[in-house]
């Protein structure tokens, strides 16, 4: 009888580690599959760009920089161990400078990558050097180390990671040093990210607010109201009921002189690692944190038709913005037909959907309207008026 208990033990112990690899596997987003060949003979635009993902090696560090005169370079980022209460911690980034002479402090854009992504796959799919070199910016991207997780992802869903320890600190103090060392504009950084990177973008934003002008969050999980793997995927399947209010209203309430963030939200209608439920979710959210700001309650609803021919083909889409003044405080996008991918980026990589609209165009345009003040008074707002 003993033998027998034991080995229906041992069966159940095998059948519990099974579920549990499921259910690690399934947080890791598969790539996109390519959409069906049409019977339409495809356009010029279709055949120059195609719209199947295929996964090129990112190996080359100067692949970002074809045609681009600007300074795009690897390095490592380093925090020496404290005691025993913090080990030392190091993270590879990459950083573009664009070769224009500047004549006042450069802006930072700060972008964090999705699951089985690097910071080279990032900077191919959403091209943002490239618009860094024509709009004037800095761009840095950190990248998660394969031993921190195999594929890569960024542990939003940590309750310490919500609560601003981990790798939100690490690139916080990342990016003061890069700002530092580069003599960038402190008023004018913002972060943003793609689904596992944009729920650690939004992290960043919120528990440093005095760093971060405004966020852009493309495929993201809602905030602050997972613990665990399996609670992480319910709300990416599902959302959270009602339990994304109380968990940013506690935040809101432990952050007093919390200065509001500006926030652009994107989402594909057909995501199905990262439900559109959360996008909802989120900017109801992001509504609470900045209802002291925003001055119009409803918000001004725009539809854009798909454009099909042309040189730069999208889908349809719509946007809710809610105004502070004349800014936008808060913008929420929808994109029909898009999975779970980067819009408008290059279809050479995983993740990244090459029909528009451009997502990194519209987050830079979002984020050049706003800045912080660089030495806060207590009590008074750092934003910009």
């Amino acid at each position: 009888m003993t033998s027998l208990w034991l080995k229906s033990v041992r069966r159940m112990s095998r059948a519990q580690q099974a579920q549990g690899r499921r259910l690690l596997q399934s947080l890791v987003p598969k790539p996109p599959r390519a959409p069906a060949a049409r019977k339409a003979k495809p356009s010029k635009v279709a055949k120059a760009r195609p719209a199947a993902v295929v996964r090129k090696s990112a190996a080359s560090p100067a692949r970002p920089l074809t045609g681009l005169p600007g300074h795009w370079q690897k390095s490592w980022f380093s925090v020496p161990a404290v005691g025993q209460v913090a080990s030392a911690r190091r993270m590879l980034y990459w950083l573009y400078l664009p070769s224009v002479a500047a004549t006042a402090p450069l802006p930072l854009v700060v972008m964090l990558h999705g699951c089985q992504q690097t910071a080279t796959d990032f900077a191919l799919s959403t091209r943002m050097n490239a618009l860094a070199e024509r709009k004037g910016f800095a761009v840095l991207y950190p990248q998660q180390s394969a031993a921190a997780d195999a594929h890569r992802c960024w542990h939003w869903y940590k309750r310490s990671t919500q609560e601003g320890l981990g790798d939100v600190r690490l690139i916080a103090d990342m990016v003061a040093q890069v700002q530092a060392r580069h003599g960038l504009d402190r008023s004018r950084t913002y972060v943003a990210g793609l689904s596992a990177g944009a729920g650690l973008a939004n992290i960043l934003a919120l528990h440093y607010p005095a760093m971060v002008a405004a966020v852009g969050l493309h495929s993201a999980p809602v905030f602050g109201t997972t613990d665990s793997p399996m609670s992480a995927y319910r709300a990416m399947q599902h959302g959270s009921g009602a339990v994304h209010r109380e968990s940013v209203q506690a935040f809101g309430r432990a952050e007093q002189a919390f200065p509001g963030m500006p926030a652009i939200l994107l989402h594909g209608a057909r995501d199905s690692v990262v439900r559109r439920i959360n996008m909802t979710q989120l900017t109801e959210q992001f509504a609470i944190l900045n209802a002291g700001f925003i001055t119009r309650e409803e918000p001004v609803v725009r539809r854009y038709p798909a454009r099909s021919t042309g040189r730069h083909p999208r889908h349809a889409y719509e946007s809710a913005s809610w105004y502070a003044g004349r800014k936008p405080q808060l913008v929420a996008c929808e994109i029909d037909h898009l999975g779970h991918a980067w819009s408008g980026g290059d279809g050479s990589v995983e993740f990244s959907a090459p029909e528009g609209p451009d997502a990194t165009l519209m987050m830079w345009t979002f984020f050049a309207q706003h800045r912080r003040l660089a030495t806060p008074a207590p009590g008074v707002s750092t934003m910009e008026a």
